[in-house]
């Protein structure tokens, strides 16, 4: 079997010869389970007013539930074939889809740090960028050529985004500069923080530029051949050129930080003491109207956003801290994970049977059965179900474990971490409680001990000696 794709070198490049068929809002995909729809929302930050509509469209065009993805966005399933027009109408007026929908809403891919601005990191918050960045690619021509996956990832230093292999990182420097980069972060290049917006769009424009000279229609920049990687040099002129003071980030080295699961699901104390954010998990990403209405109701009582993260997580912000505690316990009463160490919370799934006529299992169903038995054993190990070799939606992690559904029941793996990036671990695991619990326990002591050291999110941050702003120096992180 063979392993994912993001564990796999790529010694060739990929040759696309077609377009990109990503699902969208206004392009619904045909599942076995009715359509699918994907709602965009840059940096995952939503209002209580947009849920609430989401939560009017599950139920009036789809089946009720919604789920989020491995991108902070929001699918909605079981959609008829004609509501198209409907849908889109009621995200419009929702302000879920911008004014160039037509043309760029599949390309507004944007993941941003969660707790950005909202923790005692006192961090850059990297929030605004996000809706500037949004209104420039919106505007861009140019930039409706990007695929449906290509991604902007805006962290604000703490690492967490960018180690979701984005295709264009842009990084908060606590000196007031940002470092942006592509394939290595060897070659990035340095900019003021406010010019963050535009230079992040001037690296996907200047990758359609390199796909045209490619000849590959590639969708993502890995996808790019060697020969037309994109290099510092070119995009400093670029950036030049735009009015963007920009140069070389000598020295500098990406950290990755929590990953996977990060935010951690309980209370987040704000930077003052009158104010915190509850950070929740959704079991496999799903979530009922009520779950969602709930959500959207404590938005409304606090601060009036949401905020989706690319581990199928929510944050509340803006929650008063006296009444912080009974909130979150709310939330738990509903059937979301509020707390550390829950078996849900590092648990992942395809959509698998029925809905997806590739899948050969019911993996939620399996993963449901199996998770709760198996939770003590595999603990803070991240878990990912699939119902076929395409492995959709799978983590971004160190080091997790693989579960494929095949002919004959699952094959399990341990991708990533030091050594090997796939090592098979069990295969064709019977599709029994018993059988898949002992594997998984099994899989999990293999992804411990491969797994690489976390970095603790209070630990002595190395990102900004205390060097003049300006210096080469203030771009090394280790």
């Amino acid at each position: 079997m063979p392993p994912p794709s993001s564990a796999a070198p790529r010694d060739e490049p990929v040759i696309r010869d077609r377009g990109d068929a990503c699902p969208g809002a206004l392009r619904l995909h045909a599942a076995d389970d009715g359509h699918l729809a994907r709602i965009r929302i840059p940096g995952g930050l939503l209002t209580a007013d947009a849920a609430v509509a989401l939560a009017d469209a599950a139920d009036r065009l789809g089946d009720g539930h919604l789920d989020l993805t491995s991108r902070g966005n929001a699918q909605l399933r079981g959609l008829g074939a004609g509501c198209g027009g409907e849908l889109a109408a009621l995200l419009a007026a929702a302000a879920l889809l911008p004014a160039a929908a037509a043309t760029h809403e599949r390309v507004r891919n944007i993941v941003a740090s969660p707790l950005s601005g909202l923790d005692r990191q006192r961090r850059t918050d990297v929030t605004p960028w996000v809706g500037e960045l949004d209104r420039l690619l919106c505007a861009s021509p140019a930039a409706a050529a990007l695929s449906g996956r290509f991604l902007f990832a805006l962290d604000d230093g703490r690492g967490d985004v960018t180690s979701l292999a984005p295709d264009v990182h842009v990084l908060a420097l606590r000196t007031g500069e940002a470092v942006l980069w592509t394939h290595d972060d060897g070659d990035a290049v340095r900019v003021d923080h406010q010019d963050a917006p535009r230079a992040a769009l001037t690296v996907a424009e200047h990758f359609l530029d390199a796909v045209r000279a490619a000849g590959t229609k590639a969708w993502r920049v890995s996808e790019l051949p060697a020969e037309h990687q994109l290099e510092s040099g070119e995009l400093l002129t670029r950036l030049r050129a735009r009015g963007i003071a920009a140069e070389r980030a000598e020295g500098f080295a990406a950290r990755t930080g929590p990953g996977p699961g990060s935010p951690v699901p309980g209370l987040v104390a704000g930077p003052d003491a009158e104010r915190a954010a509850l950070s929740v998990v959704a079991p496999l990403g799903r979530l009922t109207g009520d779950q969602w209405r709930l959500l959207a109701a404590t938005a409304a009582a606090a601060a009036g956003s949401l905020r989706l993260t690319p581990w199928r997580g929510i944050v509340v912000p803006g929650v008063a801290a006296a009444t912080a505690p009974a909130a979150l316990a709310r939330l738990a009463a509903a059937g979301l994970v509020t707390a550390p160490g829950d078996p849900w919370e590092n648990v992942s799934a395809c959509t698998g049977r029925p809905g997806c006529a590739k899948a050969l299992a019911d993996v939620r169903a399996d993963a449901r059965a199996v998770s709760a038995r198996a939770g003590a054993a595999t603990g803070a190990a991240p878990v990912h179900w699939s119902g076929c070799e395409r492995r959709c939606g799978h983590p971004r992690a160190a080091a997790w474990v693989d579960l494929v559904a095949g002919p004959r029941g699952y094959d399990l793996a341990v991708v990533g971490g030091s050594g090997p990036g796939h090592r098979p671990v069990r295969v064709e695991v019977p599709a029994t409680t018993r059988d898949l619990t002992a594997a998984l326990a099994e899989a999990a002591a293999a992804v411990t001990a491969r797994a690489n050291p976390a970095v603790p999110a209070d630990a002595a941050d190395p990102e900004v000696p205390e060097v003049p702003a300006g210096s080469a120096a203030d771009v090394v992180k280790r």
